[in-house]
């Protein structure tokens, strides 16, 4: 079964936004190494916007055209009605067994995020992050290191 790949805010962050360290680079070359066998890989509008205000806030042109370019290149996951009601499920479920993300004033864009990865058209997606542990509850995610072309995505 072919899997759909979801980028996270931190990974989008990796890949748009380049430092003078390793992980960045192994990061775009996990990307392309996905791309490569044909994998399907999606920007989610969340994480888009997570970034993207960042960006817009730091005055950080170059990861902004970076950002623009990757949404030229990759699938584009907008955000629908029927994925914000299932976030507000997971919000309130994930609060009653007190294991909430965010504050409850918070939007919690981890629920949105994570009602994305679930809606039943994309099949069976994995969130590719740099942190595993709220997405987890609700979704499948995994380190995007060990998200790996061998697994068959």
């Amino acid at each position: 079964m072919n899997h759909a790949v979801l980028l996270d805010t931190g990974v989008l962050s990796l890949v748009t936004n380049p430092k003078h360290s390793s992980e960045p680079m192994d990061c775009s070359q996990w990307l392309v190494s996905l791309l490569m066998v044909d994998c399907s890989v999606y920007i989610p509008e969340i994480c888009d916007y997570e970034l993207r205000r960042e960006l817009i806030r730091a005055n950080r042109r170059e990861g902004l055209q970076r950002l623009d370019g990757l949404k030229n290149t990759l699938e584009y996951l907008p955000i629908t009605t029927s994925v914000m009601n299932m976030a507000a499920e997971f919000w309130a479920t994930a609060r009653n067994m007190q294991r909430q993300a965010a504050d409850d004033k918070a939007l919690d864009a981890d629920m949105i995020l994570v009602a994305q990865a679930t809606e039943s058209s994309l099949g069976s997606a994995i969130i590719a992050t740099t942190n595993v542990k709220h997405l987890s509850l609700f979704a499948t995610a995994r380190l995007w290191r060990d998200i790996a072309t061998e697994d068959n995505i």
